[in-house]
C-alpha cells in the first residue's frame, strides 16, 4: 500500500489529492484511533459500507478490523487513486457513483483545489460563501455522475454492519435511500448546515429505535460515554460553536 501511495504522491496526475493522502495516509496514531473507533461496530467478517471514499483511508480501518468494504466515490481522481491503493485486496469493491434518494445521475459539484470538500449540494455551497474558516473555497466545474441508492447497494452486496456517510452537505439525501435499519451508521455534519444533521437524524430515528452519540472534527473518538436520544442529540448540534466545524454523528440500534 505505501508504494501505491507514494507512486501517486510522485504522479501530477494527482497533484489535487497530494495533500489529502498527505493527510489521510501515514500518521499510525490516527490509524490505531479510528480503528480502535470502528472495531465497536465492525466484527471480524462483517461489511462496511463506505459512502463518499474520497482517497480511501477508512476503507484502510475498515480492512484492518477484519471486514470487507464497499466503497462509494464518484470523483474520478479519487475513484482511480483507491483502485491503484487497494489493487490487490480482493476484500474491497469500489462502485464509482454518488449515492441519493434514487437511481438516475446528479451533477457534481467539484473543487478542484481541496477535492475533499467536492459535493452534489448547490445548498452546502451556498452555505460555505462567506462563512467563517470557508474562506477561499471555490466549487469551479461540474460533472455528471451516476447514482445508486443505499437500498441498491443492500440488494447487490448485502446488509453492512456499519455505514459511513460523508458527503458533504448530501448526507440526508443518501439517508432518504435507505428504508430498514442498519445496526450502526455515522453521518458527517458541519457547523454551516445542523439543518441537514436534523434531518439526518430525523431520517433515521424513523428506520428503526437508534441511540446517538458523536466524534468532533477528526478526533476518532467518541465525545460521550452515553448514548442518547435523537432530541438530546440535535440540541448537542445546535450548541456547539460554530468553531467546532465538523465532525460525524454515529447512530446504532438500541
Amino acid at each position: 500500500m505505501t508504494s501505491a501511495i507514494d507512486a501517486l504522491k510522485a504522479d501530477p496526475t494527482f497533484a489535487t489529492l497530494r495533500r489529502s493522502l498527505d493527510v489521510y495516509y501515514g500518521d499510525p496514531g490516527r490509524d490505531q484511533a479510528m480503528d480502535r473507533l470502528y472495531r465497536e461496530f465492525l466484527p471480524a467478517g462483517g461489511l462496511a459500507f463506505d459512502i463518499g471514499s474520497h482517497v480511501g483511508d477508512r476503507i484502510g480501518s475498515f480492512r484492518r478490523c477484519g471486514a470487507r468494504v464497499v466503497a462509494l466515490e464518484p470523483q474520478p481522481d479519487c475513484a482511480r487513486a483507491i483502485s491503484a491503493i487497494y489493487a490487490s485486496d480482493a476484500g474491497v469493491t469500489l462502485v464509482q457513483a454518488a449515492c441519493g434518494p434514487k437511481a438516475g445521475t446528479l451533477t457534481l459539484l467539484i473543487n478542484s483545489a481541496n477535492p475533499t470538500v467536492t459535493t452534489a449540494s448547490p445548498a452546502f455551497v451556498a452555505a460555505a460563501d462567506g462563512a467563517g474558516g470557508w474562506e477561499g473555497q471555490r466549487w469551479d466545474r461540474e460533472i455528471t455522475v451516476p447514482v445508486t441508492t443505499l437500498d441498491a447497494l443492500i440488494a447487490a452486496h448485502g446488509r453492512p454492519d456499519f455505514c459511513k456517510i460523508d458527503v458533504e452537505g448530501f448526507e440526508a439525501d443518501v439517508l432518504s435511500g435507505l428504508s430498514s435499519p442498519l445496526p450502526a451508521l455515522s453521518f458527517e455534519f458541519t457547523t454551516i448546515q445542523r439543518d441537514v444533521a436534523r434531518r439526518c437524524i430525523e431520517i433515521v430515528s424513523r428506520l428503526g429505535p437508534y441511540r446517538f452519540n458523536v466524534a468532533l472534527g477528526e478526533s476518532q473518538k467518541l465525545a460521550a460515554n452515553d448514548w442518547t436520544s435523537a432530541e438530546a442529540m440535535a440540541r448537542t448540534i445546535d450548541g456547539l460553536p460554530h468553531e467546532a466545524n465538523s465532525g460525524d454523528i454515529y447512530a446504532r440500534l438500541a
